[in-house]
This record gives structure tokens, sequence and C-alpha cells, in this order.
């Protein structure tokens, strides 16, 4: 299935998806939990725009290719372009909807570049690494935050978060990433996942949410 933003009542999008945006251990628990240290400013990454997929209707893992991890998040979706000293007036105006999303991570591949020294877009970048649910326009939340993430496997839940514990608050960071690069109508913010990662199977079936807001099932095929 191909990708098209759509808000939750089905709409399209009239922007064409552009870049990912990503921040690494933007919750100190996680950090902790991969035996990561905790930064000390935002740690950017980007994945391209074709690594994207839906949520609805399930999604595939390549399995080959070792451990996939899943990692719950937010997903800032961006209306209008952003640059550099953006004003916390201008980035709230520019925000289009959240959404609950997975950033998918080959583990063993990670570990092995991260080992070494290499850079790991190979781990974070390949087809099917961003799995993105419906967007909910983004005055649905007048305080960014206090925006819940929850993501259930197989009726346990796995990660329950917030915003509120994020080490780079949202308006923050995207300011701070418009600082480091410019940002398009179309470009989607993930913001970080709270601790609980760990490895999806086939088969295994999934409810993500905002919590208490929306809810979305889906299925590992």
């Amino acid at each position: 299935m191909s990708y098209q933003h759509k808000y939750v009542d089905g709409t399209n999008i009239h922007f064409p998806l552009g870049k990912v945006v990503c921040i690494g251990r933007n919750y100190a628990e996680h950090a902790k939990e991969l035996d990561n240290p905790v930064p000390t400013e935002p740690l950017l990454f980007i994945k391209p725009g074709s690594c994207v997929v839906p949520l609805d209707g399930g999604f595939s893992i390549p399995t080959e290719r070792g451990s996939v991890h899943y990692e719950a998040e937010i997903a800032v979706l961006i209306g209008k372009p952003l640059s550099t000293k953006p004003s916390r007036e201008e980035v709230l105006d520019a925000i289009s909807g959240f959404a609950p999303a997975l950033d998918l991570t080959l583990r063993d591949k990670q570990a092995e570049l991260k080992a070494k020294g290499l850079p790991w877009e190979i781990a974070k970048s390949f087809d099917g690494a961003a799995v993105i649910a419906p967007f909910l326009v983004g005055s649905t939340f007048p305080d960014v935050t206090d925006i819940g993430i929850r993501l259930t496997i197989n009726g346990e839940v796995r990660q329950d978060g917030n915003s509120s514990q994020m080490l780079n608050p949202i308006i923050p960071m995207i300011q701070h990433m418009a600082g480091c690069f410019s940002l398009q109508a179309g470009d989607v913010i993930l913001t970080g996942t709270p601790a609980g990662v760990g490895p999806l199977n086939v088969g295994d079936e999934l409810v993500l949410e905002l919590s208490g807001v929306n809810r979305f099932e889906s299925s590992v095929r």
C-alpha cells in the first residue's frame, strides 16, 4: 500500500510527503534501557520519505535482516515552511497534525555499525522503516506538552509515555531542527520514543494510540 498523508476522517492532505526528521534518545529512560548516554544536545537524524508506509492494513518487516525493533513515537506533520530561528508562534502555526507512528530499527545492524563508529542510516532508513497512522488536526492538542503515546502488542502494553517526559519538548525541538535545515510542508517530525522498545515478530497484533484521543489497530505481516 502506497503512503499518502491523510487525516483520520480519510481526507487526503494536499502537500506531498517530504523527509522524516527524527530525534534520538529524547526520553531518558529509553536511553538508559539501551545503555546509551543521555545526550547533552538534540541528536538528530533523517529518514527519507521513501521509507514511510501507512499503518492501516498492516505492514511488513525485513526479517531476513536481523532483529527489527519497534519504537512508538508521536509524529508531527509540518504544513508550512520553517527555517532558521522560527518563533514559538510560527512553529505552532506550521503544525498541521499529530499521529502515532513507529520508528523501526534494524537493531543488530545498528549495534554493528555503532561498534565500528560508523553512521547507522542503513539500520533506520530501509523501506518500511517509518510506519505512520492518519493524522489528527493540530488544534486537537492545545497543549503539546501533554500528549500520550501508547503501544500494545498482543494484548500487552509495551510502551506508555507522554510528551511531558521529553528531554527536548516538541516546540523547542522543532525550532532547533529548523535551525539546522529548512523544514517544508509535508515533512514529518518523529519526536522520540519512551522506554519499552523491543523486537517485532510476524503475526504480532498491535494497537497504537495517542492515549485517550485515537486508537489504531494493525498487524505485522
